[in-house]
């Protein structure tokens, strides 16, 4: 028996030394993975699905190395994208990418869509760009890759403006080409009043187990015969931002008023566990928009975006969150920039966020911004 064992062993070994035109270390994989004959005595080592291929039966500790070499060298796109294309090869290579790729809080970089919606880094912000399309009412959000204004970006998000009746929605999707609320790609909208001066951010994804959705009709996503089992049914509130009245008329910016819904640093790291237990794993903040002072010799209202806007812009402003020491996100400081968006060209504006927002949430404050309001200039 030992001996009939030790042969096959060697049968083994013999084919992969023998085979030239694949590498050894891909061979070896193979080699110990594959099951014994039928009638062969021994130890039968679990065999992976055939649907899943050569690929996913390769040595977790093999391909997690592999996996964190092609993540270190792929700082920014085009080089990110073939992280996102080991994580596409099957399901065992998605969840070891998943477990090895960082959240943009902790490393400052947006890599699949699910990062769209986590809170931005803490200490410097992501900078994007948004282009508007006025024939269609579409607006498209990118991600800067240079620090020039002439970038083309990355795509991440794109929004098209609709009118439904008295109200107006922006429908935010993940396709630029489907922007349906039908659509898979569907991440959430914004709806305003009639004014245009208050706006309620929706998602489409519940921010916890538990939440309630919206009850509205206006908040419902699409008639219940368009309802597809992979795709969410429901909106679920997750801010509100309000234009302040200027019923005096009287000079300056516009005053925003902002309420999200954000998770805190530590709960970040608690979130799953906390969703198992159908609780909120998140809070609320609230923004401001930073006050401008006025130049004596430009005669103007003026805001320092380090470079970032280059047009004057009654659209522009910065968001701060309001001091309130008992808030967990620590940065109630009053001071410190957490959403900036400017003008820099006929339909090209800056917009540059950070924790605790998402890259989801600064684009629907964003988007709060466009159109004209009356009632506050």
């Amino acid at each position: 028996m030992a001996s009939r064992r030790r042969a096959i062993q060697s049968r083994r070994w013999s084919s992969v030394s023998s085979a030239s035109s694949e590498s050894s270390d891909e061979l070896f994989v193979e080699a110990r993975s594959s099951p014994l004959r039928e009638g062969e005595e021994g130890e039968e080592e679990e065999a992976a699905p055939p649907a899943e291929g050569r690929w996913a039966r390769m040595l977790p500790e093999l391909l997690g190395e592999i996996v964190k070499r092609v993540e270190a060298g792929g700082e920014k796109w085009p080089l990110r994208k073939d992280v996102v294309s080991c994580a596409c090869v099957c399901r065992r290579w998605r969840e070891i990418t998943r477990g090895i790729v960082r959240s943009p809080l902790e490393s400052g970089r947006i890599t699949f869509p699910a990062s769209l919606k986590q809170p931005g880094p803490r200490d410097s912000p992501i900078q994007c760009f948004i282009k508007r399309n006025k024939k269609n009412s579409t607006f498209y959000l990118y991600l800067g890759l240079t620090q020039t204004f002439m970038d083309k970006g990355k795509f991440l998000l794109a929004a098209r403006r609709f009118r439904n009746g008295a109200h107006t929605e922006y429908i935010i999707s993940l396709d630029a080409d489907d922007l349906s609320q039908g659509s898979k790609a569907y991440m959430g909208k914004l709806r305003s009043d009639f004014l245009g001066t208050k706006f309620t951010i929706y998602d489409s994804r519940p921010p916890y187990d538990g939440a309630k959705a919206a009850s509205s009709r206006a908040s419902r996503r699409f008639a219940s015969k368009q309802i597809s089992p992979q795709v969410s049914s429901s909106n679920f509130e997750v801010g509100q931002v309000s234009y302040k009245f200027n019923l005096l008329k009287s000079r300056g910016p516009r005053r925003m008023h902002c309420t999200l819904q954000c998770p805190s640093t530590q709960e970040i790291a608690e979130d799953d566990s906390m969703k198992s237990k159908g609780q909120n794993p998140g809070g609320s903040v609230v923004l401001r928009n930073k006050a401008p002072r006025w130049h004596e010799h430009l005669q103007c209202w003026c805001l320092n975006f380090h470079g970032r806007v280059t047009v004057a812009s009654v659209k522009n402003f910065q968001l701060v969150a309001i001091t309130d020491p008992s808030q967990p996100w620590g940065i109630g400081d009053g001071d410190t920039v957490l959403l900036q968006f400017g003008k820099v060209g006929d339909d090209v504006f800056t917009m540059d966020y950070r924790q605790p927002l998402s890259a989801f949430q600064a684009f629907a404050i964003c988007l709060t911004s466009f159109g004209t309001k009356f009632a506050c200039e």
